[in-house]
């Protein structure tokens, strides 16, 4: 099967545009594209994803536990525990292994729900 070949039609529509132009064209088709992979991203993680990411993160099993537990009392989840990790190390200025680690023990908690906020805790029905 020959597909019909339409790009001198789709071409005419960038036709004027520089180089520019085209390249911020480009940027907003692809945040078009992932925003909303973004979105699911944010509304359908689970513990066990988390956990997974922490995981491949160099975390063990073991570690990696209370540091879901932590984000998921206070309802960052949806930010995803290896974002907090990454965000709590760059704050402190310490590795990312201190960083789980220290979350891990319950320390700098206080410090994760400033840079996120923490949204109210849902309850169950």
């Amino acid at each position: 099967m020959k597909r019909a070949d339409d790009y001198g039609l789709r071409r005419k529509k960038l036709e004027g545009l520089s180089d520019e132009q085209l390249k911020a064209r480009f940027w907003e088709l692809a945040e078009r594209v992932v925003d909303p992979l973004l979105k699911m991203g944010h509304e359908y993680t689970s513990p066990s994803i988390e956990r997974s990411v922490l995981l491949r993160m160099g975390f063990s099993s073991v570690e990696v536990k209370p540091i879901v537990d932590g984000a998921l009392q206070r309802s960052l989840l949806g930010h995803g525990a290896g974002n907090i990790v990454y965000k709590l190390s760059n704050a402190k200025n310490i590795s990312i292994r201190e960083a789980g680690l220290a979350l891990a023990e319950g320390k700098f908690w206080e410090d994760v729900e400033g840079f996120f906020g923490a949204a109210p805790a849902k309850e169950a029905n």
